[in-house]
C-alpha cells in the first residue's frame, strides 16, 4: 500500500507543477473596463475557432488536469484515512 501511496504522491506533484506552468502560461481573458463600455464582439471568426487555437488547447488542458487534480485530492485522502 506504502508504494501505490508513494507513485500517486509523486503523480500529483508533477500535475501539480505542470497546473502552475500552464495556468502562468494562459492570457488574461478579459478586455477591462474598455470590454465593458464597448462590449465584446462574440460572433467573429476567432471566437468561434478559439477551441482550435494553442489557447483553446491550453484550457482544456487546464480543465482536463484540474479534474484530474481533484480526483487525485480525494484518492489521497481516501489511501491516508484507512
Amino acid at each position: 500500500m506504502e508504494i501505490a501511496k508513494n507513485i500517486i504522491i509523486g503523480i500529483y506533484f508533477i500535475i501539480c507543477a505542470v497546473l502552475v506552468v500552464l495556468i502562468l502560461k494562459q492570457s488574461k481573458e478579459d478586455n477591462g473596463a474598455s470590454g465593458t463600455v464597448m462590449g465584446a464582439a462574440a460572433n467573429n471568426f476567432y471566437e468561434k475557432n478559439k477551441g482550435r487555437t494553442s489557447e483553446g488547447r491550453m484550457k482544456r488542458a487546464t480543465i482536463g488536469l484540474m479534474i484530474v487534480f481533484v480526483v487525485l485530492t480525494l484518492v489521497l485522502d481516501v489511501l491516508y484515512v484507512i
